[in-house]
Formats: structure tokens, sequence, C-alpha cells
């Protein structure tokens, strides 16, 4: 049974049709890499998902819920989580005050309560110590203290690893996770998102470039060309398809 899924999803930009009419679905325990040349839509597809951009036509839906009409923070409490949208949150907070807000967010969500930055001291210790978890699985620990404006390139990828399981979504989307990475650092997100796999309930969307990436994680590989969904099946297959090697890796039929 299908958790998200897009139905005829299309953007425009003037006479420039971005994504065109792209209907697929992903299921909870599936880790499903999208990829595709410079300029394929990938990125663009995935902001019609989280709500950064409004679809020129067709849907998204999560658990049969349309999300169509809504924006990108309504989208994130029905359970779409995306990295980047929680980039800078409190940049002025310490690693820590950001983690145990986000807790709090989530947790107060799931009540239907105001968020209440003075909540009762059990429930206060609770939150900290999730946060703490959390930052121990991004080997942020020894940072908490440390402001985020004043974080490194990739420790504020970490953290907004952090920030996203906080919030505990049902969907996870990650764009290109390891961008600006140095070697040491880009394993410890390939680690958090292997952990977050190994959750059957979870289902998982990576747009990334580096095929080796791909090929270690994902279950399925969507590929995207000019806008159009032009590939779709497990990794080896898709990746050995004559479509994938000429428009993805710039191989022709000819020398192929």
């Amino acid at each position: 049974m299908a958790l998200l899924a897009t139905q005829d999803l299309t953007i425009r930009f003037g006479g420039h049709v971005a994504v065109n009419a792209v209907t697929c679905s992903f299921e909870p325990g599936t880790l499903t890499a999208i990829v595709g040349p410079n300029g394929a839509g990938k990125t663009t597809y995935f902001n019609l998902i989280s709500g950064q951009l409004k679809a020129s036509a067709g849907k998204v839906t999560l658990g049969g819920r349309d999300l169509s009409s809504l924006p990108a923070s309504e989208r994130t409490r029905a359970g779409l989580g995306r990295a980047f949208q929680l980039t800078n949150l409190f940049p002025r907070l310490t690693v820590l005050e950001n983690v145990r807000l986000a807790v709090q967010a989530a947790r107060e969500g799931a009540h239907h309560r105001g968020l209440n930055l003075w909540s009762v001291w059990s429930d206060h210790k609770a939150l900290l110590e999730r946060a703490d978890e959390i930052l121990e699985s991004v080997a942020l620990a020894d940072k908490e203290d440390e402001l985020v404006a004043n974080l490194p390139h990739g420790d504020q990828r970490k953290l907004e690893v952090a920030l996203l399981m906080a919030l505990e979504p049902q969907v996870f989307m990650f764009d290109e996770p390891t961008a600006g990475m140095n070697a040491a650092e880009a394993p410890v997100i390939l680690d958090l998102i292997r952990r977050l796999k190994a959750d059957r309930s979870k289902t998982i969307l990576l747009v990334e470039h580096k095929m080796d990436v791909v090929r270690e994680l994902a279950d399925r590989i969507i590929v995207l060309h000019n806008g159009a969904l032009v590939a779709d099946g497990k990794p080896a297959e898709v990746i050995a398809s004559p479509i994938v090697q000429e428009a993805y890796l710039g191989v022709s039929k000819e020398t192929a």
C-alpha cells in the first residue's frame, strides 16, 4: 500500500515544463533514489512534493489525504519531512536547544496541544533525554552547547538530519544529503540514512548524484529526464537500462 503518491504532478515556468505529469507512488519500508542529469527536474519534483512550489496541475497525497493545497509547514505537520526545510530554524540558539524544540514540537503536535516552552519538569527531562539521544546518533553530542550559526557546513547538515529525526515524520526526504561534506563527514549521514531505512514503517526519498551511494542504499530507482519519469525499477536493472546509460551517464547507444 503506497503511503505517498503523486498523480500527474506538473509545473510550468512560462513555456517550460519543468516537471511533466509525473505519476509515482512510494511505499513504507522502501528507499527510493531519484536520479537524472542536471536540469532533469529532480529537486523541482521534491519541491512540489514538500510544498516549496505550487503545482500547475496534478496532486500529492499522503496516506490517501490530498496535500496539494497545503503549504510546506502544513505538509510537515502531516508527516512529510524534508531536511533543508529545517535549516537555520534557530541560528541564535544552541544545537541542543534546536533539537529539544523540534522534539517538543513533535510531541505536542501529536497531542494537539499548543507549544508550551515552560512544560513541567518531567516532560522537560524526557525532551532533553530524547534530544541527547538524537545528538549522539548524529555525532553532535560534543557540540550541543555551540550556537547553530557558528557550526561548520558539515555539522549543519548533520543537525538538519537530527531535526528531521526529532520531528518523527512518516516520509524522510533527502536532497543530496552529503553535498559539500568532506570524506570524513559523509559516512555519518549515510549511516543515519541506513539506520532510518531499517525502520520498515518509514518511507525514504533520496535525490543523489553519487551512484555508489545510490547503489548501496536504494531499494528502487526512478529516473527523471526533461521533467518526465523515464525509468522505474530495481537499481541494477535501471542503472543498466539504455535510457539511463544515455541520459544520466552520457553514454550513447552507439558507444554503449
